[in-house]
């Protein structure tokens, strides 16, 4: 039987993409940045049916052939746009949602890759059961590549909040706001999530990656 490895995302955005625990989670600790975004503007509320986080990890080396990689759905959010461009927002992501998607025709490593990702070992599920990211700070067009949007934010799993960057692309139309992230790698020690195979199964890089692809429709 092949090995199975195993890496946190998240989130994303990813509380975020898409992630401050919410509810009866109270963060454990906090790094957070100053909130200096506003609820000025035209209010969008989350399309959680085509919204998600993207999550992938890696074995050792950085390449498709070490990698596990899947999705993560959001359960809410909403957002601020103040003439045409984004101006604030915040969104929870389900973390019982995480799905893998490379062994879909593996249904029984499947089950085994998702349940030990969401065990106390990874995400703790049953006790962190969303993640969150707030937007604090946003700057256009984005300071260098192709976005042309940088969003700033903290972003929280298990509990624990820490201040990260997403380049972005932003897109205002009819009613609609569309968010695409650049693929961005998170270290997953930051947020406690430290467990390790045995160095004969290979050892999992810290590094996890998020892509945050967001949807929003205007409330009426």
């Amino acid at each position: 039987m092949k090995n199975i490895f195993a890496l946190p995302v998240l989130a994303i955005v990813l509380s975020g993409t898409a992630l401050v625990t919410c509810g009866k989670d109270k963060p454990v600790t906090s790094e957070s940045s100053e909130v200096t975004t506003t609820k000025e503007g035209r209010q969008f509320v989350l399309d959680t049916l085509n919204s998600k986080i993207e999550w992938k990890g890696f074995k050792v080396l950085q390449s498709d052939n070490t990698s596990h990689f899947g999705t993560i759905k959001f359960e809410s959010g909403d957002l601020t746009v103040k003439d045409g461009k984004l101006e604030s927002g915040k969104f929870v992501a389900n973390m019982a949602s995480l799905d893998n998607t490379d062994l879909k025709d593996d249904a029984e490593q499947k089950t085994k890759l998702e349940g030990h990702l969401k065990s106390a070992d990874f995400f703790d599920v049953e006790k962190f059961p969303t993640a969150s990211f707030e937007v604090t700070k946003v700057s256009t067009p984005a300071p260098e590549g192709d976005y042309n949007t940088l969003m700033e934010g903290n972003l929280t799993i298990k509990g624990i909040t820490k201040p990260v960057k997403f380049n972005t692309n932003v897109t205002v139309k009819d009613g609609e706001v569309s968010i695409a992230s650049e693929p961005t790698d998170i270290n997953r020690d930051d947020y406690g999530v430290k467990f390790q195979m045995p160095v004969a199964n290979g050892i999992i890089k810290n590094e996890m990656t998020l892509q945050v692809l967001i949807k929003a429709m205007e409330k009426k």
